[in-house]
Parts: structure tokens; C-alpha cells; sequence
């Protein structure tokens, strides 16, 4: 299983970019899926998550700012971001908790990382 992330990029204060990451491989469920961003010389924080059922949870510092969504069809989380901030810089990574078709059981992958800059 491999997840590919992509979408970020610079944008300025008050922007928006949206977020992708696409699960592939032998997979045959996904439970919660989320996205973590670590910014330099700080530790990975969780953003937020999405359970199998739909159901969400948001850091405190994104809420209200952050949409997390989901296309189970596509194996695919998104991550709306709307109104960035300086501070929103640093390095978003997905997760999805994957059953995949060798293992028949939950496993944690990762995707490689994408950098999201907010300056002006």
C-alpha cells in the first residue's frame, strides 16, 4: 500500500489550497484517515481525522478554518484549507489506517509529505 499526497504549495495570508492523498495497493478497507503537519524544530501534531463512519475531529488551532473529507470509492482523504495563516506553515503529512488484502489486518501508512508555505 502506498499513499500519494499532493497539493500544497505557497499561498498568502487569508488563502486557501486543498489537499490530497490517495491510497493504492491491495487494499480492502480503510478505517480513520487524517493529516498531521509538523512545522520546524516542532513535533508532528494531528490537524485532523476522519473516521470510516464520517465522523470528525480538528486540532483547536484549525477548527472552523479546516475541512477534512473523504471519497471511500477513490481511497482518497482531502483537507480543505481556507483562511491560512502564517503559522499553518510546515510539512503536511496524511495517514490512513489501511486492512490491505496481505496482512488482514489495520496497519499505519504514510504519505511522503507535502510542504504548505503561507507567506505574502
Amino acid at each position: 500500500v502506498q499513499l500519494q499526497a499532493s497539493g500544497g504549495g505557497l499561498v498568502q495570508p487569508g488563502g486557501s489550497l486543498r489537499l490530497s492523498c490517495a491510497a493504492s495497493g491491495s487494499i480492502i478497507s480503510i478505517n480513520a484517515m487524517g493529516w498531521y503537519r509538523q512545522a520546524p524544530g516542532k513535533e508532528r501534531e494531528l490537524m485532523a481525522s476522519i473516521s470510516s463512519g464520517g465522523t470528525t475531529s480538528y486540532g483547536e488551532s484549525v477548527k472552523g478554518r479546516f475541512t477534512i473529507s473523504r471519497d471511500n470509492a477513490k481511497n482518497t482523504v482531502y483537507l480543505q484549507m481556507n483562511n491560512l495563516r502564517p503559522e499553518d506553515t510546515a510539512v503536511y503529512y496524511c495517514h490512513q489506517e489501511v486492512v490491505d488484502a496481505s496482512y488482514q489486518a489495520p496497519r499505519d501508512y504514510w504519505g511522503q509529505g507535502t510542504q504548505v508555505t503561507v507567506s505574502s
